[in-house]
Parts: structure tokens; sequence; C-alpha cells
């Protein structure tokens, strides 16, 4: 049998493949094991920060699995401990807690919320809000949270304890409020897995604000919007606001699994012994590997990545079969008069790896794609569009 062959017969059938097995690469472009050639705009879903094969990840990686591949949280350990103190320093926050993936790390915020609803008014007070059109992951308590019934679907019961309102709606934040024992406001400021749909500022800060009115923490889910993607380190810097908690994780290890919760000020304490954890949460060489990419997250990288996106939306913007381009920074939405799915596969014949997000094209190209690449991509998705 050959790898898709194989596939098929040995691993559970959760994903809808496309007929490409990726084999190598280096930088924005990969190959398959043929040896054809394919311009990446995917980066495993935000995850390939620096592209594929980076040497400085690479080498930062490397160097740590000759000193040691895991040590459990009994011990300490210096990459940990240094990637803690980068994020904190790099946002303000006090305190991370690491963990493996983006669902944990959402998990430990809604862990956070309610330990400090339980702390400040009583047990009672364990609702979160989240959005409609919102994802924060596929736990049985993160796909909860998670304002899409579609997911919920085949799964019931759900976890109690979330009610959903509708995106850059402030009434219906206010009435949810109002009606439950809340102990906190969870959101994504660009919406991936809901058509990267960015929210709106006003919106944000006044959520904010009712947030702080009403005594409830103010979680960011940065899961797929942080480390650089939206054009600044993490997006609610663009927003104006200093959240309770941010989770983050995808592009945070360039590759390797990572998650990680920073608490804020108010919240830095509400962990002691036993009360959360993790076997592989703190790896070093996910670590070391996550210490390299933070570093290379300067303005300069920043600045860059916000001149490519408005490439991108200048390009696509009104061009033949495009009805709309939304997101943020490299992490970017194309709704088609086309099917989506039609676009992709003519797409991965031309050689350009796009993704999708609802019925839209999603773009989430390496933060250093080079000008060359990038350009020669996109003109063949636009001409893909359009045909």
């Amino acid at each position: 049998m050959n790898i898709i062959e194989k596939d098929k017969q040995y691993i559970a059938n959760t994903y809808a493949r496309f007929p490409l097995q990726l084999a190598k690469g280096k930088g924005s472009l990969v190959y398959d094991e043929t040896g054809k050639e394919y311009i990446d705009l995917g980066t495993g879903i935000a995850v390939n920060t620096f592209g594929v094969a980076d040497e400085a990840w690479k080498a930062a990686v490397l160097s740590q699995l000759d000193k040691i591949q895991h040590t459990s949280n009994l011990y300490y350990s210096a990459p940990c401990a240094e990637l803690a103190e980068a994020l904190c320093n790099r946002t303000g926050m006090k305190k991370v807690f690491f963990s493996n993936s983006g669902a944990e790390a959402n998990e430990t915020a809604i862990k956070v919320a309610r330990k400090y609803g339980e702390k400040t008014k009583g047990a009672e007070y364990n609702v979160l809000i989240t959005l409609k059109n919102s994802f924060h992951g596929r736990t049985i308590t993160t796909l909860s949270a998670t304002g899409q019934e579609v997911f919920h679907e085949h799964f019931t019961p759900m976890t109690e304890g979330f009610v959903h309102a509708t995106a850059n709606d402030l009434d219906d934040l206010k009435t949810l409020i109002g009606a439950h024992k809340c102990c906190g406001i969870m959101l994504e400021l660009v919406q991936g897995e809901g058509g990267v749909t960015a929210l709106d500022k006003d919106y944000v800060q006044a959520a904010y604000r009712l947030a702080r009115e009403n005594d409830l923490l103010f979680i960011v889910d940065e899961v797929q919007t942080g480390n650089g993607r939206t054009g600044a380190l993490y997006a609610y810097m663009a927003y104006g606001i200093t959240p309770d908690v941010v989770t983050t994780a995808k592009g945070l290890g360039g590759g390797l699994p990572i998650g990680a919760t920073l608490l804020g000020e108010r919240v830095q304490d509400i962990f002691t012994p036993g009360l959360n954890g993790s076997t592989f949460g703190g790896n070093p060489v996910a670590c070391a590997g996550a210490l390299s990419i933070l570093h290379r997250l300067d303005e300069d990288l920043l600045a860059s990545v916000r001149e490519k996106s408005e490439y991108i939306f200048q390009t696509l913007t009104g061009a033949k079969g495009v009805k709309g381009v939304s997101g943020m920074g490299l992490m970017i939405g194309i709704e088609c008069e086309k099917d989506a799915g039609e676009v992709i596969a003519k797409c991965i014949e031309k050689g350009v790896l796009v993704i999708k997000a609802k019925h839209k094209i999603r773009l989430l190209p390496a933060l250093n794609i080079g000008w060359d690449e990038l350009k020669k991509a996109i003109e063949i998705v636009k001409e893909v569009i359009a045909q």
C-alpha cells in the first residue's frame, strides 16, 4: 500500500484530506512525494510561523535535544522558565501555565474564570459568555464554549455554563450579563474557523468596559491570532485593551505542540499546587523552539506582516470573482463567487496551498514569506478565483 492507502486503512476517518502527500520543504516551499513544488499559504493552519525547516528554530530544538528532551513538572527547566519570562515581558502578563494545545490553553482559561467567580462572588458564578460563530477547541468543554451548533452535534450533553452572544451586538452582551451569573467573557478578536472575521474595535473596547464594571474576567483567545499573525504580537494589542487572561498556541511552537495561558495581575495567583497540571506542558524542547520564534517577532517583522497584508487586501479586493476580503495581518479570508472547495482544488493543481474557513478561502502564509513567492502565489489565487 502507498501512504494514502495506509492512512485510509489505519487512521481514524476524522479528516477530509486533500489527495496530497507532503514529503519535505524549506521556507514557504513544500514538495510532495513526486517532487512537485507548492507555495504554502496554510502553514499547518498558522503553526509554521517561519515556514518549514527554519534554521534558527531547528538549531534551538536540536540544541535542547542534546541536553534533555523531557522533564516532568516536578522539576525546574530553563527553557520553560525563560519562555514564561519572555512572554510576560512582551505582554505585561504576570504568570504563564503551559500545556500542549490551544484547546488545553482555553480549558485552563475556563478554569481560571470559574475559580475567580467562586473566589469573588460564589461558586454559582460560573457562566462564561463567548460569541456565536466562535471556535475554542475540540474537547467537550471547549466545544461547549464554541458558539457554533454544528460542532455540538453528536456530542451532547455539552458542558454547562456557556452562553453565546452575537458578535458586535453590545445590547445582546448586556442582556446576557444581566440574565446569568457570569464569571467571564472570552473572545477571539478575529474569528478564524468562523470565517476569518475581525471584531469591531468599538465593540471590543465596550465589552472590555462591561467586564470591568461587572467584575468579569476578560479572556482573549489568541490561539490562531497570536504570535505576530495579525501584524501585532498579539491581536489584543491592536484593540487598545489589556486582557486578564490570554491563551495562545499554534504559531508559538513553530511546529511543535505547545499551549500557553497567560495570567494577568488579577489572576496571577489563582492557582495553587495541585489545581492544574500537564505531563508535557512546558516541555523543554517545545519551549526552546518557541523561544526562538518569540525572540524574532520584533517590530521589523511585524511591520512586514502588515505590509504584506496590505498588498494581499489591495490585490484581491474588487478582483474578478471576489465578493470580499476579511481578516487582519496574514490571517485573511476570501469570499468567492465560486465554491471554495473548487478554488482550493484548482490552486493545489497550480502549485499553491490554501485552506478553507466556512465558505471562504483562508490564507495563513509564513510571516517571513518572500515577496516573490507571495506575489506569485497571490496571482495564482487571483487567477483561479476569476476563472
